[in-house]
């Protein structure tokens, strides 16, 4: 578990990153979410311990990353968004070197650079030059360092950022196959990557924590962002003045041939049946209805959007 209270950090006049508070419990995926700029790595770089804070602290499994930094850092592992590579090094020596500053020594660090590289694939490159190794493989070396010793907790900062779609989706299977033994942390401002591989969403914008929860749980308590879109037979009139009887409901019709009519129904909730029954009361033939509910870009733009927009009043 990784508890961070009142993290503070600001650099001049900037505040990256402000009064920041979080849990980050055992056993889940935890996608770090936020624009360019909203403070994500130098969250990371405090929780690590790269960086210290101004304020607040940090502790990893009850200790605390500054005054007990051996026994917290031994139970995370970490790769910065640029992996922190020796080129002139084969993977298999720059493991070896990574597992010995980890207090690995003989047997059981030849076993554990074996079984990391298996893991990540990287056995075959064991004896390349990192220099001559490409962009993924580079970042399954750097993964490959923060898993070894087998920490509880797994911090990657941006760890698709630069590979090509073949290497994303290659990635994205690697993190899901740690998380079977591992806490998973990792930033990213890609939405789709964070929806695809999360069971836990933190979203940052100006140094703030926005929002933490599963995406089913975002997207589902999104005000107004249940959208319905119904086809009945006939003309609009009967329908809209059924629907709009409905309580907290926005009904907007989309189009109308005579025959057929589109509506779009916003709310808070989902209104199918309460539409179906309306309907059918009135009499009004129901043809069809699909329901759109939030997506997490939907939750990240309206919130980030929001936060920006009171950032911009403060400042004016």
């Amino acid at each position: 578990m990784i508890e961070v209270q009142n993290l503070t950090k600001r650099y001049g006049a900037t505040i990256a990153v402000d009064h920041l508070t979080m849990t980050i419990e055992d056993h889940h995926i935890y996608g770090f979410l936020g624009p360019n700029g909203a403070g994500k790595t130098t969250t990371l770089h405090m929780i690590t311990g790269c960086l210290a804070a101004d304020s607040g602290n940090v502790k990893i499994d009850g200790y605390d990353i500054l005054r007990a930094p051996l026994q917290a850092k031994s139970r995370i592992g970490y790769l910065p968004e640029q992996p922190p590579l020796y080129d002139d090094m084969t993977p298999e020596e720059f493991l070896r070197f990574v597992g010995e500053a980890k207090g690995l020594r003989g047997k059981k660090l030849r076993t554990a650079v074996d079984s990391v590289m298996e893991r990540t694939s990287i056995a075959d490159m064991r004896r390349r030059l990192i220099r001559n190794l490409s962009k993924g493989y580079r970042q399954r070396v750097g993964i490959a360092q923060a898993i070894l010793g087998d920490p509880a907790t797994v911090i990657l900062d941006e760890p698709t950022v630069g590979l090509d779609p073949l290497q994303v989706t290659e990635m994205r299977t690697l993190i899901r196959e740690l998380a079977q033994s591992h806490t998973v942390v990792f930033s990213s401002h890609i939405l789709s990557e964070v929806s695809a591989l999360c069971d836990r969403v933190l979203i940052l914008a100006q140094g703030h924590l926005l929002a933490e929860d599963t995406p089913e749980h975002l997207s589902a308590h999104m005000p107004g962002l249940h959208r319905l879109i119904v086809t009945v037979r006939g003309e609009p009139d009967a329908a809209v003045s059924r629907l709009r009887q409905l309580p907290d409901t926005t009904v907007v019709i989309l189009s109308s041939t005579g025959t057929e009519t589109q509506i779009q129904l916003e709310s808070a909730s989902d209104r199918r049946e309460s539409v179906s029954a309306a309907l059918a009361a009135a009499g009004i033939p129901l043809l069809g209805m699909t329901l759109e509910t939030a997506t997490l870009e939907d939750v990240f733009l309206d919130l980030t959007r929001s936060e920006t927009s009171e950032e911009f009043k403060e400042e004016v």
